[in-house]
């Protein structure tokens, strides 16, 4: 699951382009000292302005993050204006400090309004996500993110809830569909994303990680309960062995369900790839979190930076064409999307 060939054009049908695919790299140029300014003075006029300043934090460091992720020679954007995402965090304190009071006062009106805000979830993060694919560019080209209650509904709780009922056995049906309701629900300008991921590509990827799960177990109990003489020490090498073996599992997990992603994605003829590897997520994963540790969060900046380096350094766009025709496309029907995207209402659950 971690290897991508690119396909070429002729061999798929598509009528994109003539010629052999692109494969066009993601990188990310940000540097962690120079992040660790701007984090620093984030979390200081956070704290100074009893966090109202929070939102301007939120939008510096994605513009910092989207300004450095660059493909085929050209950064994205961040387009966000804090102002809307200060408004949309005093709606969500308003709202959850009226909901702690009359859960306090009226516990009967507090399971109503719990069961009605799991109701109105599907649609507050669909909400969200059309504000943040709205305010994410590339080429001057906003994506765009667009789906109906019912399949926000579906994906978000009906199949999970599902997933849970059926002890696990309908959980990666669950997670395929959430992925997809993700992907296929947005665009790019005017170009629609696909998804082509199976049940069995998630489904063997949770078969392995509950059999790592499952071998730890057995193993740091052997280990516990075959020496008996050396209590301390057994204790002490089954700690060892858990930690690793939950710490593979977890990385597995991570890096298996990221390639599947974006192997599975396509935007028209255009194809996504990443060949993210276990060992190597984990050295940067276990290497930032000693050293957040010992630091005592002072790395983590540069934690996110390294992480963020090596996530686009594994993960790859295949161009069947020129990206060029992306703009071509947005400039001939911009006028009929401008005006109803105008009346769209900001939102960001994101931000709460």
């Amino acid at each position: 699951m971690s290897e991508f060939t690119p396909r070429t054009i002729g061999d798929s049908g598509d009528t994109a382009g003539d010629g052999e695919s692109r494969e066009l790299p993601f990188e990310f140029r940000g540097d962690g000292a120079e992040y660790f300014k701007i984090w620093i003075v984030n979390i200081l006029l956070t704290i100074v302005t009893l966090g109202v300043y929070s939102a301007w934090a939120k939008v510096r460091n994605k513009r910092y993050f989207y300004s450095n992720l660059y493909l085929d020679g050209e950064s994205f954007r961040y387009l966000a204006d804090p102002i809307t995402i200060l408004k949309s965090r005093v709606i969500a304190v308003v709202v959850f400090v009226a909901f702690v009071v009359l859960s306090e006062l009226f516990p009967v009106a507090g399971v109503v309004l719990a069961l009605a805000l799991m109701g109105i979830t599907p649609l507050l993060v669909v909400r969200s996500l059309n504000f943040n694919h709205r305010v994410s560019a590339y080429r001057n080209i906003q994506f765009r993110f667009g789906a109906s209650y019912g399949e926000a509904a579906m994906a978000l709780l009906v199949w999970p809830i599902l997933g849970v009922l059926t002890l696990g056995l309908l959980y990666p049906y669950a997670v395929r569909k959430s992925s997809e309701f993700l992907v296929r629900n947005s665009r790019y300008g005017t170009a629609d994303f696909d998804f082509e991921a199976t049940t069995w590509d998630y489904g063997r990827i949770f078969l392995i990680f509950f059999g790592v799960l499952i071998a730890t177990l057995i193993t740091t109990l052997t280990l516990t309960a075959g020496f008996p003489m050396l209590v301390g020490g057994a204790i002490g090498l089954s700690s060892i062995v858990a930690l690793a073996g939950y710490l593979f599992a977890g990385a597995y997990l991570t890096v298996m369900l990221t390639n599947v992603y974006y192997n599975s994605a396509s935007l028209q003829a255009h194809e996504f790839a990443a060949n993210l590897e276990v060992l190597g997520y984990t050295k940067v994963f276990v290497v930032n979190a000693i050293l957040t540790v010992v630091t005592l969060g002072l790395f983590l900046p540069f934690a996110k930076v390294r992480m963020a380096k090596y996530r686009a350094d594994h993960t790859q766009f295949i161009a069947a064409g020129s990206l060029e025709e992306f703009a071509a496309a947005e400039r001939e029907q911009v006028s009929a999307l401008g005006e109803e995207l105008g009346e769209v209402f900001d939102f960001d659950v994101g931000a709460i």
